[in-house]
């Protein structure tokens, strides 16, 4: 009997222990105050054209012992664009450029995450922007999970993220190339765990 009553809490240790909620990863959603998506262009060969989104939503879900199983995903209201001066922002919220009225919405879904060194590793997944979707590869430093003091002690991840985009790939190709194709783009993000 006693052994019959070993064999049966040995059976639901090992079922809890595999259970999907005990092998799942934490999931974050992004802080849309401690979120900065960055991206400058060249402008006619003296400088770039530095900007960045304000309107940017996003759930994170990262197992740092399994990076392999970690899932992004992010939407940028396009309509956010902002580069610190009106009637360039208005520019680039035309048909030339982002078209926000057809598209009020960028994404971002990875596909692959994988690690590289102690702190760094590439996300992989589907841009789409103004309808067209290509792969992208993001460059991740992983910086720390850890309490916010500032957020009732919710343990809290930060990431910094980096990758670089043509814009004619989305089709995106007013003024090229006087304003630059390539789009370097950084992202610095807060996520406390849902």
């Amino acid at each position: 009997m006693r052994l019959a009553k070993l064999s049966v809490l040995t059976a639901l240790a090992t079922a809890l222990l595999l259970s999907p909620d005990a092998q799942a990863a934490d999931k974050y959603r992004l802080d849309p105050v401690h979120t900065f998506v960055v991206f400058k262009v060249a402008d006619l060969g003296y400088a770039h054209v530095v900007g960045w989104f304000t309107d940017v939503a996003g759930e994170l879900t990262f197992d740092p012992a399994d990076v392999s199983k970690s899932e992004l995903s992010v939407t940028i209201k396009t309509a956010s664009i902002d580069t610190h001066y009106e009637p360039r922002n208005k520019d680039l919220m035309s048909p030339d450029f982002l078209n926000v009225a057809e598209f009020p919405e960028m994404t971002f879904t990875s596909t692959a995450s994988e690690k590289t060194g102690d702190k760094t590793g590439t996300v992989t997944g589907d841009l789409t922007l103004l309808g067209v979707t290509k792969p992208v590869t993001l460059e991740v430093t992983f910086n720390q999970i850890a309490p916010n003091p500032f957020n009732s002690d919710t343990p809290t991840a930060g990431f910094t993220a980096h990758t670089v985009i043509k814009r004619s790939d989305f089709g995106m190709t007013a003024y090229l190339p006087a304003i630059g194709d390539e789009v370097d783009i950084t992202i610095d993000a807060q996520a406390p765990r849902m």
